[in-house]
């Protein structure tokens, strides 16, 4: 199965998303033809999928720098750019504590949950049996933080959204060569 149709399937793409789809285009082709298809919700899943972990994480902390956050929203910023600089599982970890104790419920969080998802074990720490996040959940946490980032003016959601999108859309690439993680 191609890179595109397992993404499509991981994020759960509508069906008239899927449709769209070819296992030869390249990624920013694929996210593209949901955008000009009038698919922005599948646009954005695919989008967050195919984005390597780290440029996903990068991508989520540049659309949050624009706007104005809680302190609870800049702190969950402040670990994913840790991370982002430094994709170090202390990173990771400290992410994944501030998460689970704030809960996920604010663009801080979600971001964190991004980090948090990344890799490594979900698991406490000791635990002899590592729990990996499956690899899809970065992907599924951005997509909640865009949809948050989007939300902070209401009235405006769809534009935002799209704007984020097309923020996005160059770091994918144009052939079908595969990026690196």
């Amino acid at each position: 199965m191609s890179n595109i149709l397992h993404a499509a399937g991981q994020m759960q793409l509508s069906a008239e998303a899927r449709v769209l789809l070819r296992p030869d285009m390249a990624a920013r082709d694929a996210v593209q033809a949901l955008i000009d298809a009038g698919r922005p919700r599948d646009a954005l899943k695919l989008l967050a999928r195919l984005l390597p972990t780290r440029y996903a994480v990068a991508w989520l902390c540049q659309c949050a720098r624009g706007e104005a956050l809680s302190e609870e929203d800049a702190l969950g910023v402040a670990l994913a750019e840790a991370w982002v600089r430094e994709s170090k599982e202390e990173h990771r970890r400290a992410a994944l504590d501030y998460a689970a104790a704030a809960g996920r419920r604010s663009i801080g969080t979600w971001l964190a949950v991004a980090v948090a998802w990344s890799g490594g074990s979900l698991a406490p720490l000791g635990s002899q049996t590592p729990v990996p996040p499956a690899e899809h959940l970065t992907a599924s946490a951005a997509v909640a933080t865009i949809n948050l980032l989007a939300s902070l003016v209401m009235d405006q959601f769809a534009a935002r959204r799209d704007a984020f999108v097309q923020a996005a859309l160059g770091l994918l690439p144009t052939s079908t060569e595969q990026m690196e993680a």
